[in-house]
């Protein structure tokens, strides 16, 4: 049987253009609120270690918690969204986050915090595929693309403007409590998303009432195995000794079970993820493309502010500058790819993944016996090139992964999705932190190098995905030229 790929919009009654731009500004401002969380918090630990004196375990939980949890309620909440309405998921998740960060920046002890970071980054989960879900919902063709273009803008920013936003938090709030600012700030943008989302979001995503089961059993098998996967990547650091990656074949075994429960489920209810959209190739590769991506661009964040802080001496505030030109250069050119994406297609996402190489080449390059205190300005343009890139890749990638999704699937497409990403950005920081660490210790304390050669290999992991893209490109070539 296959996939239903139309793309009919349901009732959308009172959406007019000035309207669905409003709901989308709302869910874009949620969005970045809460990937902003994945990086901001990097730049405060030295800070919440001094002011709560956690343990090195107690941090690594405050930072790969967040990510964990994050990437385990994806799926399912955004086939809730779907069933029974993105409005209403939207806003608890939003009403869940702003209270979990309330209770993040009043912790008392390291305990206190990281179950309050656990619970923000399940809100953080429930909240973001209904974003994808709504830009599926209420906009076609070229706007469309435009309205990806902006959500593959704030991913861009969010990610690489977190250090900066952090950094700034600590130094008004104070060292010893400017980390609580970092929660404190999500309060009042909270407060509005959540007052203007439930006035200006769709309440339902289709005009059917889909009632069915939400899939329980596929909802635990899809929850054990993303857990086993994520759990030895975000506890690299903290969780010695090779037994920890015995849970990764473990869950890739849960994740066959869900594959076999999923395909099983569909014969006569709606499933948790309908497995036959990997039957077309722009979400499959798209996917893949995704999950690549995502771990050599996570990581080179991760690296960098190891290297400025740790390593040089600089302050959260300069190292978030530095990284400042990749978020400039992403935003730019996400705005542009979406606009473009309906044009070119996967050729633009492959150029983009040329300049994110050609940038980090470049950048690995000017490193090269550069004194310490001109390494913000020897990187900031070749940041630039590679932020430039990164918008040509991250929107376009998502508008064409989910071009065919059909909208009362969406929510759901897109949380894969999304999964795909955290799990390849967990992966990414665990290989490439694991190289860094131990090219650190091998050259007894040489940073430069260390940064230099784990640089290289994200610059190789993008590769891959450079490669994944050109087999969609040719494929799609050789498909052309069989129906012509």
């Amino acid at each position: 049987m296959s996939v239903d790929r139309s793309s009919a919009p349901a009732d959308t009654a009172g959406y007019d253009g000035r309207r669905r731009w409003q709901a989308l500004g709302v869910g874009l401002v949620a969005a970045f609120m809460t990937l902003l969380d994945v990086s901001i918090v990097n730049v405060a630990i030295p800070s919440i270690d001094r002011a709560l004196h956690a343990t090195p375990s107690d941090l690594q939980w405050v930072l790969s918690g967040y990510a964990l949890t994050f990437g385990l309620v994806l799926v399912p909440a955004g086939r809730f969204g779907d069933a029974r309405g993105r409005r209403t998921a939207f806003v608890v998740g939003v009403a869940l986050f702003t209270l979990t960060s309330t209770l993040a920046g009043l912790a008392r002890s390291p305990e206190w915090l990281i179950a309050a970071r656990l619970v923000q980054g399940a809100a953080a989960g429930v909240v973001n595929p209904q974003v994808s879900g709504m830009i599926q919902h209420l906009f076609r063709g070229a706007e469309r693309g435009r309205a990806f273009g902006l959500l593959g803008a704030t991913i861009g920013i969010s990610t690489a403007v977190g250090p900066l936003l952090g950094g700034l938090l600590i130094q008004l709030g104070g060292e010893l409590h400017g980390w609580r600012w970092v929660f404190f700030v999500n309060i009042p943008v909270g407060i509005v998303a959540m007052a203007l989302g439930w006035r200006l979001m769709p309440a339902r995503p289709t005009g059917q009432a889909d009632r069915h089961r939400l899939d329980p059993l596929g909802v635990l098998l899809l929850g054990v195995g993303v857990t086993l996967v994520l759990l030895p990547l975000v506890q690299r650091a903290q969780w010695h000794g090779p037994a920890k990656w015995l849970l990764i074949p473990a869950g890739l075994l849960f994740l066959l079970g869900f594959g076999l429960w999923e395909r099983r489920y569909a014969h006569h209810q709606q499933p948790l993820f309908d497995l036959r959209l990997f039957g077309l190739r722009s979400y499959t590769l798209g996917s893949l493309i995704g999950l690549v991506y995502f771990a050599g661009f996570t990581a080179i964040f991760f690296i960098f502010t190891l290297y400025l802080q740790i390593g040089l001496g600089y302050s959260a505030l300069v190292a978030g500058l530095a990284i400042t030109p990749f978020a400039l250069g992403s935003a730019a050119a996400s705005a542009l790819g979406g606009r473009v994406v309906n044009r070119y297609g996967r050729p633009l996402v492959a150029i983009g993944l040329l300049v994110v190489g050609i940038g980090l080449i470049a950048t690995d390059l000017v490193l090269h016996g550069t004194p310490h205190g001109s390494v913000p300005l020897r990187t900031a343009v070749p940041l630039l090139i590679a932020g430039i890139g990164s918008g040509m890749v991250i929107a376009p990638n998502q508008t064409l992964t989910l071009s065919e999704v059909p909208v009362p699937q969406a929510g759901s497409g897109a949380g894969m999705l999304q999964t795909g990403q955290r799990i390849g950005s967990a992966a990414g920081i665990a290989g490439v932190g694991a190289l860094f660490f131990s090219t650190l210790a091998s050259t007894r304390g040489d940073w430069s190098a260390a940064f230099r050669h784990s640089l290289l290999l994200a610059t190789g992991i993008i590769v891959v995905a450079l490669a994944a893209a050109v087999v969609d490109i040719l494929a799609g070539h050789r498909w052309s030229g069989g129906s012509s």
